[in-house]
Parts: structure tokens; C-alpha cells; sequence
């Protein structure tokens, strides 16, 4: 019996599922719309065509992984569910005081964001933890009853109890989930101390507070998406991907839907990371550019940039994920003019529904994938395979309405749009790259998501960047990427200590609470059987006494010791100088937080392999296409999947698969190699 590994990323635009047999190490590919109103039925149907196109009987799905944006969407869109926060007496409003920073500091007319609990669903009680864990005030359970009944009038569906130094002594925060629990069964509830064990009262009541706000939206999701997968006759309980390039139970997500943020993007990392060592190429940036969104990441030495916090809504959200940046830019970006009658693209999309004005689905707004039609790169007979047709006329008229508008003609209109999106990538590339100190030219971009490879090399060139490289599937690397998630979970706690010989007992013990709660949470996970080969890493974030940031160092065991220690700070000094310039070795250091990250590896999955049909004629067309240097010229146009291995070639070119397209600009030289991954190499300008 063979036994399937099925990946699915949904974005935007597009749901791209890919299933590998770990057998034969055969790759099937499958791509269909987003159903945005109902995301589940989009991915549910788009499974069953997948298996029953390739004749594969349900029960010989092993694993199933989900990449979802529902949680991101929710946040930006503002559809989180109506929130409840139980706090300690005096600190209600700590979500709006926040650090007292303005949105922008030089326009005192932009609003501060909105958090998900308004003011009137911020409820006070008696209690008081010191932040060494000691009881200053014991919790008044009664205050917590009279909080639930209020909270219930409210109507909300969501509670976050966040407790002052919850994280030093968590008793409070628990009893107070009791009595919640046991006075309010169907609420959603969760506590600052569960979701994030760290200082910082604003950080961590802030991300307790959007965690409490998803748990409703994730749980309606995941329970019609576990109901589907289960009413197909699939045996096994499908995995969701989180932010940090781990993929986890459904159960665990809907407890900490906050990890869940970049879930669909931290797929096509973790392809791209994966590619790198098949390649032996350890610097990369990967550039996913969908259909709404472009996601761009930085790897070094084969590992992906990391962080703890990002904001979301406008609010911190305290959890680990990949450093991916993300800016509105894709396919369904929609061209328009502001009042003083310069040409925008984006961040708005047409998305799935009704789209570009080219896919025919009712939109008649300029958008970069009409742009490209019209500039005759992307095709203007149809996508996927031909099993999507497209409408050049009607993609015509929507940028010769823009172009009136700007009194230009038509293919000004055209590559302006194109223009203005290429800049907006490129300044997402520069975040991670030059804003981090890291020279972009020391890089090659990595092109996938369905319109990354369209534009990867107008966005390299202008940055410098001399290669490119485009993956044999590009379109579907995220949902490939999915395949290759390991089980991940990432613990931590406050020691707020000096790193000195009298606290090692201290630091200990907290490094054995965070062992227990990895074991127990990889039985959880049901990985029991794994326990003895899950990888435990430990780490802990140190800072020179007075700082208010810190570093985060690696641990080779759980197990400090005075000599240990002394190493670690060692480390610490010449870890700080490498990264600002300077170290202050008089200076006392302090350990802020212990870490622990648990993975279980996957088993490893068979190379795709790669088409061996070789045509007579690979060039499908010739047709006039546009670039910045030459304007139209007579392009040949290739089939993927007909390039023999070892082809060679010299730009102009356009080469067209099912699930993407990579456009080739003059005098660049593009090469097939035996894997099927294409190599561009840029000309100077």
C-alpha cells in the first residue's frame, strides 16, 4: 500500500495542493480558486480532485498538512471575534496605554488601532502578583464571578484573563480560569500565562488578548475542515502549519491560534530551505509573490532569519516565527489614482473573487495580472493547463480605462503598473536584507508563488542581484514546502536573573518546567513513540544589565554550571559586539528568558522526479512582448516541462508551465539543469 503525504497552501487567489508518494517518490499537482467566502470548501474540493485525477483510494493519505492566512486575514480585515479581558485591578486600559508611542509620530490624526476588547469588556478584579512571584493581594473570586456576569451581557464570545507578573506565579491566572470555566462552559477562554510566559505586562497581555480573539474564528474553520477531510474516508487527523515552520494538531492551534500567522508563507521557506540543500546553495532570499501578497525571507548558511515578536493589527503578538515580510503585492493588486493623480498599485486586491479583469469573473479594474496580458507576458489564452481560460479584451479595456484616466496610452499604463509593483517588491526585499545589514548581491532570489517568477527578474536586476533561480513547480512550492514541516513547539519562560554562579539552581529548575511541558505536549501532539528521537534545543535571551533588548544564545544541554555560565557570557560579549559594533565586558549580564524548542522530524520525502519527455518542439508560440529595454519584441514561448535537461538559452524568452510563468529579459542567460530547476543568470546593466 502506498502511503501519501498531501500538502495545501491557501492564499488569496489560489489553494495549491501537491501529494507525494513516499513509494515511487511520484509528485501530483493540482491548483484551483480560493473560495473566499468559505475557504474549507474550496480546499475540501480541491482535495477530492486531486485524489480522484490521480486514482488515489483516501486511505492512502498518511499525512495531510494545512497552510491558512484565515488568522492574518482576520486581524487586518479587523473580523476577530468580539474579546472579554479579566485583569488585575488598575490595569484595564494597559492594551490602549500600550508604550505610549503614537502610530506616527509627526500626524496626530491617525487613530491608534482598536484592540479586539473594547474599554467596556475590560473588567478589574482583586488580586496582586509581585514579579518574584510572591502574593501581594489574594485573588477575590467573587470579583471574578461578577466579571463573568457582566461579560455575558456583553455578548462576547472570547476571554482573555491577563494577570500582572501571571508569568513569575500563574496560581491566580488558573483559578480565575476555573471559576471562568465552571461559571461559562462554551466560552472560549485562554490566559496570559498559557499563551506567552514572559515579562512584559503590555506584549503578553496584548498577545493573550489577540489569541482569545481567534480562538472562535479557528475552531468554527478547523472543525469544518477536520469534518470534510474525515467525511472523504481520509484515516488520519490532518497537521495546520504554524509561523515558526512547524506543523501541528488542530488541537493545538485552536489553543494558540496566534501561532498560525504566517502559516501559509512559512511553507514556502521551508521549501525554499529545502531546495538550498539540494542545491548546495545556503544564501538565498525566497520571493513569494501570490496572487494578493508577496512574502520575502532571508536564509543564511541554510537557515532561515527568525523573530519573536511581530505586529499584527497594529498590536504586538509575542511568538516565534520566520522573519517573513510581507507587503500587498501579487497578481490581483489593483492600479489607481490618488487625489493628486499619481499612479498607485495596491495593497487593495481584486482577489479570488471577481478577480483580475482577464480571468473573466466580473472584475473590471486595472490589476498587475491585466497588466501583464497586455504587455503580452503572461498568456492570453489560459492558466492552469488550460483549464482556466483568459480574456485579453476584457484585461485590454481595463488598463485602457486606467490609461484615460492618466492620459496616457495604453502600454505607458501597462508598464507603469508594472513598474510601481516591481519598486514596492524591491522594497520589501531591501527590509530583510539591507535594513539587516546583509548585502542582497551576496544572494540569489529564489521565484515561486504564481507570479513570482513573472517578475524575479526585473526586482534581482534592479537590486543588483545577478541570479535567479525558479523551482520546477514555482506555483506550488509553498504547499511543497508544507510537506517537508517537521512537528514544532517552541516553550518559554522569565528568569529575570544575573548570570552568575548563585542562580544556576534557579535557571535549572526553570529548564526542567520547560521540559515537562515539551514532553507532555509532544504526547499531545501524539507523538509519544518520538519522545526518545525529538530533538530538544535550548536557548535563552541575555542582556547587559540596564538594556531593554536582548540576545538570544544557544545552550548545548539543559544543564548550566558555573563554568558553563561563565562560557555562555563569553559568548554573550562577543555575540553583542558582532551585532552592534561594541561589548561591555565590566558590564553585568543578565538572563532574561529561558527557551526550549521541541521537533519531531518527518520522514524525509523522495525528490520529485523530474519529466523525462523530451519534445521536438519546444517553443509553443511567438508572440510580441514588452520589456523596459526593447519594448515589444518577437519572444519565443516555451513549455516547461518539454525543456531537456542541460538546455541552454538566451533571453528573450518566456517559458509557461501549469502553475506559473517565468519571463526571461533580454541578453539574460537561462538554464535547465538535470533536477529541472531553472538558473538565471542576469546581464549587468
Amino acid at each position: 500500500m502506498s502511503k501519501l503525504f498531501v500538502g495545501i497552501d491557501t492564499g488569496g487567489t489560489f489553494t495549491d495542493l501537491v501529494a507525494a508518494d513516499l513509494g515511487n517518490g511520484r509528485h501530483y499537482y493540482h491548483k484551483v480558486p480560493t473560495t473566499t467566502g468559505d475557504p474549507a470548501r474550496g480546499i475540501l474540493e480541491g482535495i477530492a480532485e486531486l485524489l480522484d485525477q490521480n486514482s488515489i483510494a483516501r486511505r492512502d493519505v498518511a499525512f495531510l498538512v494545512l497552510g491558512t492566512t484565515l488568522a492574518t486575514n482576520a486581524v487586518l480585515e479587523g473580523k476577530w471575534a468580539r474579546t472579554g479581558v479579566i485583569t488585575t485591578a488598575g490595569f484595564r486600559d494597559v492594551l490602549e496605554l500600550a508604550r505610549q508611542r503614537r502610530p506616527h509620530y509627526f500626524n496626530l490624526d491617525i487613530p491608534k488601532p482598536m484592540p479586539p476588547a473594547p474599554r467596556d469588556c475590560r473588567l478589574e478584579v482583586s488580586e496582586r502578583v509581585a514579579q518574584d512571584g510572591s502574593v501581594v493581594t489574594p485573588l477575590v473570586e467573587d470579583d471574578v464571578r461578577r466579571a463573568v456576569a457582566v461579560l455575558k451581557t456583553k455578548q462576547v464570545e472570547a476571554v482573555a484573563i491577563c494577570f500582572m507578573h501571571a508569568y513569575a506565579n500563574a496560581d491566580h491566572e488558573a483559578r480565575a480560569r476555573a471559576l471562568v470555566k465552571s461559571l461559562w462552559p462554551e466560552v472560549y477562554l485562554c490566559t496570559s500565562s498559557e499563551v506567552l510566559g514572559e515579562f512584559r505586562e503590555f506584549e503578553r497581555f496584548s498577545t493573550a488578548t489577540v489569541n482569545a480573539s481567534l480562538m472562535p474564528i479557528m475552531d468554527h474553520a478547523l472543525s469544518q475542515f477536520e469534518k470534510g477531510v474525515a467525511a472523504q474516508g481520509i484515516p488520519r487527523t490532518p497537521r495546520v502549519m504554524q509561523s515558526n515552520g512547524g506543523a501541528v494538531s488542530p488541537g493545538a492551534v485552536r489553543k494558540m491560534p496566534v501561532n498560525t500567522f504566517f502559516s501559509g508563507p512559512a511553507g514556502g521557506v521551508i521549501g525554499t530551505v529545502g531546495l538550498g540543500r539540494q542545491l548546495k546553495a545556503p544564501n538565498l532570499i525566497a520571493f513569494d509573490m501570490g496572487g494578493t501578497s508577496t512574502d520575502v525571507c532571508l536564509i543564511r548558511d541554510g537557515e532561515p532569519a527568525k523573530k519573536s515578536e511581530r505586529q499584527m493589527g497594529g498590536f504586538p503578538v509575542r511568538t516565534r516565527t520566520l522573519d517573513i515580510h510581507t507587503i500587498g503585492a501579487g497578481g490581483g493588486s489593483i492600479a489607481w489614482i490618488d487625489a493628486g493623480g499619481l499612479l498607485k498599485v495596491g495593497p487593495q486586491s481584486a482577489g479570488a473573487y471577481p478577480g483580475p479583469a482577464a480571468y473573466g469573473r466580473g472584475g473590471t479594474r486595472a490589476t498587475v495580472t491585466d497588466a501583464n496580458v497586455t504587455l503580452g507576458r503572461l498568456s492570453p489564452k489560459s492558466l492552469l493547463g488550460g483549464r482556466m481560460a483568459m480574456h485579453p479584451d476584457k484585461a485590454h479595456a481595463a488598463i485602457d480605462d486606467l490609461a484615460k484616466l492618466l492620459r496616457v496610452d495604453a502600454v505607458k499604463a501597462a508598464a507603469g503598473v508594472l513598474e510601481i509593483i516591481n519598486v514596492n517588491m524591491m522594497g520589501a526585499v531591501r527590509v530583510i536584507s539591507v535594513e539587516q545589514g546583509e548585502d542582497p548581491r551576496d544572494f540569489t532570489l529564489v521565484a515561486f508563488g504564481g507570479a513570482g517568477p513573472l517578475h524575479a527578474a526585473d526586482v534581482a536586476r534592479n537590486m543588483g542581484m545577478g541570479k535567479v533561480l525558479v523551482p520546477p513547480r514555482p506555483g506550488l512550492l509553498s504547499a511543497i514546502g508544507l510537506l517537508h514541516a517537521d512537528v514544532r513547539g517552541d516553550f518559554s519562560l522569565t528568569r529575570l536573573l544575573r548570570a552568575e554562579s548563585a542562580n544556576v539552581k534557579a535557571f535549572n529548575a526553570g529548564f526542567a518546567d520547560l521540559k515537562q511541558r515539551g514532553v507532555a505536549w509532544l504526547r499531545g501532539e501524539g507523538e509519544r513513540e518520538s519522545e526518545t528521537k525529538a530533538k530538544f534545543e535550548w536557548q535563552v535571551d541575555l542582556r547587559y544589565f540596564g538594556q531593554n533588548f536582548e540576545l538570544i544564545m544557544p545552550l548545548a544541554s539543559d544543564r548550566l554550571s558555573a563554568a558553563s555560565l561563565k562560557r555562555l557570557t563569553a559568548a554573550f560579549h562577543r555575540r553583542h559586539r558582532a551585532f552592534y559594533g561594541y561589548d561591555m565586558p565590566a558590564q553585568p549580564v543578565e538572563i532574561v528568558n529561558l527557551r526550549l524548542v521541541v521537533t519531531a522530524a518527518r520522514k524525509s520525502l523522495p525528490v520529485a522526479k523530474v519529466n523525462k519527455v523530451v519534445k521536438k518542439h519546444i517553443v509553443t508560440e511567438r508572440r510580441r512582448v514588452w520589456f523596459p529595454e526593447t519594448g515589444f519584441v518577437q519572444t519565443p514561448v516555451y513549455e516547461r516541462d518539454a525543456l531537456p535537461a542541460g538546455w541552454r538559452s538566451t533571453g528573450p524568452a518566456i517559458i509557461e508551465q501549469m502553475d506559473s510563468t517565468t519571463v526571461v529579459p533580454p541578453k539574460a542567460i537561462i538554464h535547465n539543469d538535470a533536477l529541472g530547476y531553472l538558473h538565471l543568470t542576469l546581464a549587468k546593466q
